[in-house]
């Protein structure tokens, strides 16, 4: 297939386009390498696909609409993954601006590119973020999610509404795709398996939020990537079941579907950092912390549907995941 990947510089990104390579699609990448963090990682991850035949870098943001229509234009995508996104559920309290440009009116012009250029399949990251005040765990597609504490959660479940609404107008079929605290190596160095690991070698103390309370189905990158693919291959119809006298959430008499990819299985802060200092051979010294403003204390994902319909839930245990983002990172960053 031919595929466009937005955020081909990313964490989840990167990955997604060496798998889909190396299984023989071609694969257009669109990045912008904007410097919301190190833009060197960032094009240490691009030059992994960049020497290869199939692979098309194009340099442009997603909220500039001429650049988007012309890459639709002139690559004519059969299938989209919109990765791109301004992330970070803190940055958004600061920074709001940034998240309507990339990821509202950013991914209205994926959408009005997939209308206009006959996209067979829109894939697109939403966030576990969507679940917001949500108590009820685990998390399922099939809850209401009125109830964001970030607007940066906000703007992936607006995400989620506007693919419903071209799904309806356009029958384009969709899928939004909820992922749970991705991690792993050449992961983001805003991610806290990434900050914990750097201030550990360096003797400096982690700032532990929610006095290390939290609970969080860490997901590792090798299975988000297994997931987004098989969800790429299967095209999303319309549920006849689907009815709006009891709507579901998840599903839709349009071509459109929601799925959690998550490890379904929580970790505590605390024993997560325990795997990393063992990891690392190194104590961590803890600075605890109230909850922060935009936090949730708690992730769970609700697979069922993602294994009923693609056959996959993410498995990697968080001790063998953590000890390959270290592995990388020791390499990486030479230490």
């Amino acid at each position: 297939m031919k595929v466009l990947i937005t955020g081909t510089a990313g964490f989840i990104g990167s990955a997604l386009a060496l798998r889909l390579l190396a299984r023989g699609d071609e694969v257009i990448g669109i990045d912008n390498l904007n410097d919301y963090y190190d833009v060197n990682l960032k094009q240490a991850r691009l030059a992994r696909t960049l020497p290869h035949p199939k692979f098309t870098d194009v340099r442009a943001s997603l909220e500039d609409r001429a650049a988007i229509e012309e890459a639709f234009a002139k690559y004519k995508p059969e299938r989209v993954i919109n990765l791109a996104a301004q992330a970070g559920v803190r940055y958004s309290i600061t920074n709001p601006h940034a998240y309507v440009d990339s990821n509202l009116v950013g991914f209205l012009n994926i959408l009005e590119g997939c209308r206009h250029h006959g996209v067979e399949h829109l894939v697109y990251a939403s966030s576990s973020s969507v679940y917001g005040a949500n108590t009820k765990m685990p998390f399922s597609v099939h809850d209401n999610v009125d109830h964001p504490v970030s607007l940066y959660a906000a703007s992936k479940k607006a995400n989620e509404l506007m693919a419903h609404t071209y799904s309806h107008l356009y029958k384009i079929p969709t899928t939004g795709l909820r992922f749970f605290t991705v991690y792993g190596p050449w992961g983001r160095p805003d991610m806290a398996l990434f900050m914990f690991t750097k201030s550990i070698l360096a003797g400096k103390p982690i700032d532990v939020f929610n006095y290390g309370n939290h609970r969080r189905d860490f997901t590792f990158i090798d299975d988000i990537v297994e997931g987004v693919i098989r969800v790429l291959d299967k095209v999303p119809e319309p549920n006849p079941q689907w009815t709006g006298d009891t709507p579901d959430s998840a599903t839709s008499y349009a071509p459109y579907r929601l799925y959690n990819i998550g490890n379904h299985q929580p970790v505590e802060l605390l024993h997560f950092i325990e795997i990393l200092e063992n990891c690392l051979g190194k104590k961590a010294q803890k600075n605890l912390l109230p909850l922060q403003n935009g936090d949730v204390p708690a992730t769970y994902a609700d697979v069922d549907d993602l294994m009923r319909d693609v056959g996959f839930k993410p498995a990697t245990p968080i001790e063998e995941g953590i000890a390959r983002f270290v592995a990388w990172y020791k390499e990486y960053y030479k230490v």
